[in-house]
């Protein structure tokens, strides 16, 4: 679910009130057990990322991206980055959830380690099944795919520009953006993140509890029926 951002109320001629509210998910997207986890938790990704995509080692390191194939959202900047990134992490694989109108140029780039999973319904098995999310768009509005990767407790790495950079908690960005445009600084970002399992695993639950403290659906309802009752106070 996303919210207004930012939201602008106009009450009267002469008394214009801002409020900005952040974009927001369920954290039910985050509910299911996710790769990497102990014990049973483990075993269910297991059978869950078989069930995806059983053509792919379940021990073989996982990049997703969710998002439309077109210029926009980056994909062929990741594919530029891909083979520096198995130079580093030979049998890693890269996959690109979604569909749009690059997706006959990406898929002409693309290596035999590249899966065209196309559109999905359901975007959060994926994220679990993920060991990395990245999302190397040029622009973006107020970017979902980080904040549902995050409530799933999967690391991600973004590229720095506004309406994804805002999504990150402080901590998380030495790690987690490269700049714009760069093949290299994301090649190397996603190699040393697959290089370093314990990692991951703590960036994923920052970038968790940071979801659930600040882009938690429930309370962004909260803040726009509050934003509703000031807009309609008799002036």
């Amino acid at each position: 679910m996303s919210t207004p951002f930012p939201f602008t109320a106009v009450v009267g001629q002469d008394d214009l009130r801002l409020a900005l509210l952040l974009n927001a998910v369920s954290p039910a997207v985050g509910g299911v057990l996710v790769r990497g986890e102990k014990g049973t938790a483990k075993s269910t990704a297991v059978r869950a990322l078989s069930a995806l995509l059983p053509e792919v080692d379940p021990a073989a390191p996982l990049v997703m991206c969710v998002g439309r194939l077109c210029r926009q959202k980056g994909q062929d900047l990741l594919l530029r980055a891909w083979e520096a990134i198995l130079a580093r992490v030979p049998g890693a694989r890269l996959v690109l959830v979604g569909d749009g109108p690059d997706a006959d140029a990406l898929r002409t780039r693309a290596t035999g380690s590249v899966v065209f999973a196309g559109a999905v319904h359901d975007t959060a098995p994926w994220y679990q099944a993920a060991d990395l999310v990245v999302l190397p768009s040029q622009r973006e509005g107020m970017a979902l795919a980080p904040l549902e990767a995050m409530a799933c407790g999967r690391p991600v790495v973004l590229t720095d520009v506004a309406g994804a950079r805002e999504s990150l908690p402080p901590g998380l960005a030495p790690r987690c953006l490269v700049p714009p445009g760069s093949p290299a600084a994301l090649a190397r970002a996603v190699s040393d993140l697959l290089l370093d399992p314990l990692l991951r695993e703590s960036l994923g639950h920052q970038g968790r509890r940071h979801v659930l403290a600040t882009h938690d659906v429930r309370h962004t309802a909260g803040a726009v029926t509050t934003m509703v009752g000031v807009v309609l106070l008799p002036l």
